[in-house]
């Protein structure tokens, strides 16, 4: 998510008290795994999905949540399927329909699968208590180009209380194109929107290369959406002069207006990507990747999404998604597993 959205979203969860009543955590972590709501550490005999008996506290209301021992895989699997309710509140799917389709259709046999770390692609949890009692899935989805490190997107869904999108694209560190960056979140308090094409740098050359391309377009949403308010003054350097940031009071507009604008921010962000030449020269190199990594390092350090995830999956797998999947280029460049393509 974006830093902008940090105080917006934390604030939203909080007024809904989300926090998980039981989370299943895969038993192949560990034979002694950690509670996924960081309370204890438990054991379990065979593999499946375990609910770990022990009390997580709310932080906001200090409400004790008892959780329930299980570890019948199969039983666990039904009582899965019968407490997970149809979503008759999914705003986002079609967004990322529309980006998935989109990124086959122009990106062709270029388009392969990128790597998504075990237990990241599908996680759920249950929050809440009583009529309050919502049923939350995480779903990641992730693809790669030869100019296009990752595509990436995080789908976050629980009914009424809880829809979240959070669609990125990093390109490789030798091309100095932008970064794609979509989140969208819809929480009881209201619809939370930002669109935009990230700026490496900030020179009149690099606007009048990636900026002015989207500026005709930002220029006619930005009249149909109002301004989303103030953001944080060390964000700036993060967003480019086509920065559509913006709050909408009704569903309507969320599915007209803002998907027609996120429709063309990513043909605009692709025809860029197209025409991008690849980057040779050693000191632009540098330059590239000192903004790169300067940009990870925020996103993760800031990511509004943190207490989201804590409240539903505990520290360990929030920590460990965050920098192993959402920006995951420092931990791959640490372990060698990150190269520049030919």
């Amino acid at each position: 998510m974006e830093p902008v959205l940090e105080s917006s979203v934390n604030g939203l969860v909080n007024d809904i008290g989300m926090m998980p009543c039981f989370v299943f955590t895969p038993l192949w972590l560990s034979r002694t795994a950690p509670c996924a709501a960081g309370a204890q550490r438990v054991t379990a005999e065979r593999p499946g999905f375990c609910v770990h008996r022990g009390q997580a506290a709310c932080g906001r209301h200090g409400r004790a949540l008892r959780v329930r021992m299980s570890v019948d895989a199969k039983e666990q699997d039904e009582k899965v399927q019968q407490a997970a309710p149809a979503n008759s509140n999914d705003i986002y799917s079609k967004f990322w329909e529309h980006a998935d389709a989109t990124m086959k259709q122009r990106l062709g046999s270029e388009l392969k699968d990128y790597p998504i770390p075990e237990g990241f692609e599908w996680k759920e949890a249950i929050t809440g208590k009583g009529q309050r009692t919502q049923w939350v899935t995480t779903k990641s989805y992730a693809y790669q180009t030869p100019k296009l490190r990752q595509i990436r997107a995080a789908h976050v869904q629980g009914g009424k209380a809880l829809q979240v999108l959070n669609y990125v694209i990093f390109p490789h560190m030798n091309y100095d194109v932008p970064f794609f960056g979509a989140d969208l979140v819809t929480l009881p308090g209201g619809h939370l929107i930002a669109l935009d094409m990230q700026p490496l740098f900030h020179t009149d050359e690099y606007r009048e290369k990636y900026s002015k391309p989207l500026m005709e377009t930002f220029q006619k949403y930005k009249a149909q959406l109002e301004w989303g308010g103030d953001f944080p003054e060390e964000a700036a350097q993060y967003f480019s002069p086509c920065f559509l940031w913006t709050r909408p009071g009704d569903n309507e507009t969320v599915d007209t207006v803002v998907f027609d604008a996120f429709k063309d921010y990513l043909n605009i962000y692709l025809d860029i990507v197209q025409n991008a030449p690849k980057i040779t020269d050693p000191v632009e190199l540098d330059k590239i990747r000192e903004r790169q990594i300067s940009y990870l390092k925020y996103r993760a350090e800031k990511d509004p999404a943190r207490g989201m995830f804590l409240r539903f999956y505990g520290e360990q797998w929030t920590e460990e998604y965050i920098h192993g999947f959402l920006f995951d280029l420092e931990e791959k460049m640490a372990k060698g597993e990150y190269t520049l393509p030919v």
